[in-house]
């Protein structure tokens, strides 16, 4: 009962800070107000070179369909243009972000952990990401949806935009083996190699050979991890592997058993107990809760707009 109710104030904590950060982001800085003097939508620069740009002392070279991530900080030098070089440059207010947090979740993930270290203004945030993507037709399609929506002044762009750009993130969280990123102090490396190796190995990746990839010893990487993270590499695989199950019970018809055995759970009954543990409900229960959320949401919505009606009996 005890771990039980410290696990539960854990994450009530951890979504008391999350909602803090939500409503930290809706504030505008007098640096961030300033670039919207004058300008009616985002701001557009032909400004890509076809070689390679400069950043932190880094040459990258950026192609055409690729995406990089720039932290507020970074020094960036950009080489001259070439004539067909075309690039868009979106400049975009810290709270135009909380939604596409949202959808992310409290998982600790690289993306996720590299925004709001920007938009925190981290000194130690790694200076960029680089998603090598060009060949992924999700993401070129909501790249393309983001700036048509903006070029062609469609109506409700911002909100359009937002979950766009919340899908995005979740379209990327898909490909982080294509991502390069920065270099961080070597706190944030060993915590971005870390989160990196459990996103891809969630399912039946281990410490040792965690630890036999970053060539460090094994017991000595358990106690660094708990450090900087402040949980073990099992309560980070755990918590990588629930919010999966969470996402397949919210958005498959997958069986509970399928699903305990697709995040890495072959026993099930300790599916359900761990389950049970950190939602206060089993899978069956949650994914019922969700299903009758999600109509009562549409329902409202729908009176919202004159849709349906409800009478009494």
């Amino acid at each position: 009962m005890k771990s039980f109710t410290s696990q539960r104030h854990g994450d009530e904590k951890q979504a008391m800070i999350t909602e803090a950060l939500y409503k930290e982001l809706h504030k505008i800085t007098e640096k961030e107000r300033s670039l919207l003097v004058g300008n009616q939508g985002i701001q557009k620069h032909l400004y890509m070179s076809g070689d390679s740009d400069v950043i932190d002392g880094v040459e990258i070279l950026l192609k055409e369909g690729e995406l990089l991530f720039l932290n507020q900080n970074a020094t960036q030098e950009i080489y001259p243009t070439e004539e067909n070089d075309i690039a868009v440059n979106f400049i975009i207010l810290p709270e135009f972000f909380d939604y596409g947090l949202k959808l992310m979740g409290d998982e600790q993930n690289l993306l996720r952990q590299f925004v709001i270290d920007c938009l925190t203004g981290k000194n130690d945030a790694a200076g960029y990401m680089h998603f090598k993507v060009a060949d992924v037709l999700p993401i070129q399609n909501l790249v393309e949806n983001l700036i048509w929506s903006i070029w062609n002044k469609q109506p409700n762009k911002r909100s359009i935009n937002q979950v766009t750009m919340g899908l995005l993130f979740l379209q990327l969280l898909n490909h982080m083996d294509r991502m390069e990123a920065g270099e961080a102090n070597q706190s944030q490396k060993l915590v971005i190699d870390v989160l990196g190796y459990i996103e891809e190995h969630y399912k039946d990746g281990e410490l040792t050979q965690l630890a036999q990839l970053l060539n460090y010893d094994t017991y000595w990487l358990s106690k660094e991890i708990k450090k900087r993270t402040g949980k073990n590499y099992t309560e980070l695989v755990q918590a990588k592997r629930l919010n999966q199950a969470v996402y397949l019970l919210e958005n498959t018809s997958m069986s509970v058993l399928d699903i305990g055995l697709a995040v890495g759970y072959d026993n099930q009954s300790y599916f359900h107990r761990i389950f049970q543990k950190r939602f206060q409900m089993s899978p069956k229960k949650y994914r019922d809760a969700w299903v009758i959320k999600e109509l009562a949401k549409q329902l409202t919505e729908l009176y919202g707009k004159g849709l349906v009606r409800f009478k009494p009996c």
